[in-house]
């Protein structure tokens, strides 16, 4: 439920709403969900009085910074499903879906888990799921689909590409599209005839030194 805007608000509320949600955009988009409101306040410039006269739950200020995500997802599965060919719909969704992730943590966070504060995500991600599902039978009968392919291992896929999360911002997106090209090749039936299709460039990546290590 998105928070209903006065009909008239004076400039500086205006200018305050709009600071909030690009800091809670940042802050979601980095930190994941379980950020603190009184960070987002803190990023924005505002008090916490100011931040909850306008958004009074943590919900509804999800809700509101993952506007344009949540578009993006619905266009993204609606293009899916009327594409003329279902492996190419099937693929276009992998992709849309990674790049969406990739781009903020929190709203990965939002879609995957079962955040309280998230929960008007859940039809997103069903609507997802229902429209992977379609592409996938329609794409088996084409022949181009593994016939094994279940829609748990979209769930999979998107579990394991949670992981990019703990990497740079720049590097995360370039390996999502990477992870991307690979997982849909483990889909894919048969090799593709010809030449294959060049993968994504491969991201520049570091390991993390574990606990302990000098």
């Amino acid at each position: 439920m998105t928070s209903r805007l006065p009909r008239t608000m004076r400039s500086d509320a205006r200018d305050n709403r709009a600071r909030i949600l690009d800091a809670a955009r940042a802050v979601f988009g980095a930190e994941g969900l379980s950020a603190p409101m009184r960070e987002i306040a803190r990023h924005a410039g505002v008090g916490p009085a100011t931040l909850y006269r306008h958004f009074p739950a943590k919900r509804a200020l999800i809700t509101e910074t993952f506007a344009e995500q949540r578009r993006a997802c619905h266009a993204a599965v609606r293009d899916a499903l009327a594409d003329p060919d279902p492996w190419h719909g099937f693929r276009s969704l992998i992709e849309r879906i990674c790049e969406l992730h990739a781009h903020s943590r929190g709203f990965a966070d939002a879609f995957m888990t079962a955040f309280p504060e998230a929960m008007d995500f859940a039809a997103d991600q069903e609507q997802t799921l229902r429209a992977v599902g379609e592409l996938a039978r329609r794409a088996q009968e084409t022949g181009r689909l593994r016939p094994g392919f279940v829609v748990d291992d979209l769930i999979l896929m998107l579990m394991a590409h949670r992981g990019l999360q703990g990497t740079p911002s720049a590097a995360r997106v370039v390996a999502s599209r990477r992870f991307a090209a690979y997982v849909i090749e483990a889909f894919r039936a048969a090799p593709e005839t010809g030449a294959p299709t060049p993968l994504p460039p491969a991201p520049r990546l570091q390991l993390t030194d574990s606990p302990g290590t000098p």
